[in-house]
């Protein structure tokens, strides 16, 4: 399967609801309007999976908060289509975030369904490592959710030189 990462547009809106609806049903799916309001924020920035005919097949969101030196940066959404899992699309939908966040030297927050077991695992091999688990933060399941924070690459090479 063939597809570009590209920057998520307005007109991307209502396909990215499509598939939240899809994906987090029961989880209170973020609408098209809240898409629009996302791409508005200058510290948000939201990037989508597109087939060579334009097709939106994931979807992926992250801000940057705080100012240098203290910037950290935290994952909003992360979605992809159910038939077009397990090809790679969330990883590199996940590579585009965080590049944003290394190069301005940015820890990495996220939340997670704690039985979203391929999404942890994704996670974990991109660095990140469960630091909580926030009770009944999806609404309306009240599932849990775990906090998972990636640190900033210049801590984690010195991290890795240490050990």
């Amino acid at each position: 399967m063939s597809y570009t990462i590209t920057s998520m547009t307005v007109d991307d809106a209502e396909r990215c609801a499509e598939l939240e609806r899809a994906l987090f049903a029961g989880d209170g799916p973020w609408t098209a309007q809240a898409f629009v309001s996302e791409l508005a924020g200058s510290h948000n920035h939201y990037f989508v999976a597109r087939e060579p005919d334009g097709r939106v097949l994931g979807y992926a969101g992250v801000a940057l908060l705080g100012a240098p030196p203290n910037i950290e940066a935290e994952v909003h959404t992360i979605g992809t289509d159910p038939g077009a899992q397990r090809r790679g699309i969330g990883g590199a939908l996940l590579d585009a975030l965080l590049a944003l966040a290394d190069d301005r030297g940015a820890d990495v927050f996220l939340e997670v369904r704690t039985d979203n077991e391929p999404a942890i695992a994704l996670y974990r091999r991109e660095g990140f490592e469960i630091v909580g688990t926030r009770k009944k933060y999806y609404q309306p399941s009240g599932a849990d959710a775990f906090t998972m924070r990636r640190p900033a690459v210049g801590v984690r090479k010195n991290e890795e030189q240490q050990a």
